[in-house]
């Protein structure tokens, strides 16, 4: 049988011990106080065994208490065997724990998803993990961010948009990526892709895009739209550096720039960012990413102008709340400014924190909408 190696009992439980040689005394009563609290964190620090059983457990076992005259403690795994006492079955004191077990058991989930030319059934994946599909589906979506069918279409998005660069026709690619039916692909083909499968295929060739580029109190800003919505608002103090940007995303598109009609859009943008609390923007929008990346996106925008969140408040909203990094990845990763408003996320105490435009454009878009930070009372649901 493998035990874990034991860890310095101190660093692992919340009641401190002296810094230098405990004794005995101390270390004895940490140790009953971990094992009241049933205290996860004293996992792997001892076991204890219960005489009367026959059994040793580790300090969160979920097992009834046992008579304190009958428990012993014990360093480590090995030291509880030689002294007669047999793991127990149920929290498995000499495997790794819970958290381990399912996030490698999530693990394997992934690496069947990534084999499969299809993506398996929930039922199948959850046998595969030994719990029920409800379980399962809650422990994947904690420890990934996304739900196992989520995560199956961003991989098969993800082969489809390698192999539309080396397969011989697009339909070719469609098939080789998982999808069994060309038909379901195409009914989502420009969401998943921000564009046709054939002109993905060809760097954007064939997809038309207009933008236009100007002034505005912030400095340079460009707007960019396909037929489906504004796929690109970006600020800066270079319009060329701009437009390289825009060119790097889509480098073989159509852009056409200078085009009267679409002023409009332009007009309407520039309103968000110069009058925000005036503006209306209900324009669509076409804008790709992952599923993670669309569920904080989608967050974003449920802030109204004038309130403020914090990057722990939104990965709360989208149910994710360890997801924090995560969160603001996705806002640093956000191509439409003030149109999905990353700039209303600051950090717990208030202070601005990194923002794609310079923090400067982030602190002058807030004193604009005289935004205050109550996260408390933010309308923030998870999306559906």
């Amino acid at each position: 049988m493998r035990c874990l190696d034991p860890s310095p009992l101190p660093s692992l439980l919340s009641d401190p011990l002296p810094a230098t040689s405990p004794d005995p005394a101390s270390i004895e009563a940490a140790r009953w106080a971990a094992l009241a609290r049933r205290d996860a964190r004293a996992d792997g620090s001892f076991v204890y065994s219960v005489r009367t059983t026959g059994v040793y457990c580790r300090p969160s076992c979920p097992a009834r208490a046992a008579n304190p005259e009958n428990v012993a403690f014990h360093p480590t795994c090995a030291d509880a065997e030689a002294a007669g006492f047999r793991p127990c079955r149920r929290c498995r004191p000499n495997e790794p724990g819970l958290a381990a077990r399912q996030a490698e058991a999530v693990a394997r989930a992934c690496r069947l998803i990534e084999a499969a030319e299809t993506p398996p059934a929930l039922a199948a994946l959850a046998r595969a993990a030994g719990m029920s599909p409800y379980h399962f589906h809650r422990v994947f979506r904690r420890i990934t961010g996304v739900t196992p069918r989520a995560y199956a279409g961003a991989r098969r998005a993800a082969r489809l948009a390698a192999g539309l660069q080396e397969a011989e026709t697009v339909t070719d690619a469609i098939f080789e990526a998982g999808f069994n039916a060309s038909s379901r692909f195409y009914a989502s083909a420009t969401a998943r892709l921000g564009m046709t499968p054939t002109a993905y295929r060809r760097g954007g060739a064939g997809t038309r895009i207009r933008f236009a580029l100007g002034q505005c109190s912030l400095g340079a800003i460009l707007v960019a739209a396909t037929e489906a919505g504004v796929c690109a608002i970006l600020l800066g103090d270079d319009p060329e550096a701009l437009l390289r940007d825009l060119q790097d995303r889509f480098p073989r598109a159509e852009l056409s720039g200078g085009e009267p009609d679409f002023e409009a859009t332009v007009a309407r943008v520039v309103g968000l960012v110069e009058t925000p609390l005036q503006a209306r923007f209900d324009l669509p929008l076409d804008i790709n990413g992952t599923a993670f990346q669309q569920r904080v996106w989608q967050a974003l925008r449920a802030i109204p102008p004038g309130r403020t969140a914090t990057y722990t408040e939104i990965a709360r909203a989208i149910g994710e709340p360890k997801a924090v990094r995560a969160v603001a990845q996705a806002c640093g990763a956000n191509p439409l400014a003030v149109a999905i408003p990353c700039h209303r996320v600051v950090r717990h105490d208030g202070a601005l924190s990194g923002y794609r435009w310079g923090v400067a454009r982030k602190r002058a878009l807030l004193a604009r909408e005289g935004a205050r930070a109550e996260p408390e009372r933010l309308p923030l649901e998870e999306p559906r």
